[in-house]
């Protein structure tokens, strides 16, 4: 199987696996900058009270469950806070 030619990892004639474009799904413009609304929406994502932070929590106390169905549980609920 060969790569599409031209993936190049930094000029130095190596073939990547994965490119990435640095471009967004939806265009952004940004009227009126608000830093308090922005500092809210990040806490909402990495903050201890955050999705990643829920998330990480139901993760790891899956291993601690007792049988299959309660670490299945667990998972499943782990794995949709990390969903878009």
């Amino acid at each position: 199987m060969e790569m599409a030619r031209g993936t190049l990892a930094l000029g130095k004639g190596e073939l990547l696996m994965w490119t990435y474009n640095k471009v967004l799904e939806y265009p952004i413009r940004i009227k009126s900058p608000n830093p308090r609304l922005a500092k809210y929406i990040i806490s909402q994502y990495g903050g201890p009270d955050g999705e990643l932070g829920a998330s990480l929590r139901y993760l790891s106390q899956r291993f601690g469950m007792p049988d299959k169905k309660s670490k299945a549980i667990l998972n499943d609920i782990g794995t949709e806070e990390l969903a878009p």
